[in-house]
């Protein structure tokens, strides 16, 4: 691997400007992550799932999973209710 020219291939950028972009970066994945971390805890789901939204496509798929699938947490109520 060739570091001075990945180094180069950065461009303008230093060190500032790339800790901002980091922190930018983990303060939006946080941000995507913790409201699909209570939904999945308080549907009866693994709140573990919620990382989904990580994986390219998950931002798709996982609210679909919790529109459409049955929710462990309303079972649960549901067989209290007869």
């Amino acid at each position: 691997m060739n570091i001075p020219a990945l180094i180069a291939s950065v461009g303008p950028l230093g060190t500032p400007e790339l800790l901002v972009i980091f922190f930018i970066f983990v303060f939006t994945i946080i941000l995507a992550i913790v409201p699909f971390w209570f939904i999945c805890k308080k549907a009866g789901f693994s709140p573990w799932l919620s990382l989904l939204i990580i994986v390219p496509f998950g931002a798709i798929i996982l609210p679909f999973l919790l529109a459409f699938m049955e929710w462990p947490a309303l079972k649960s109520t549901d067989t209290n209710r007869v």
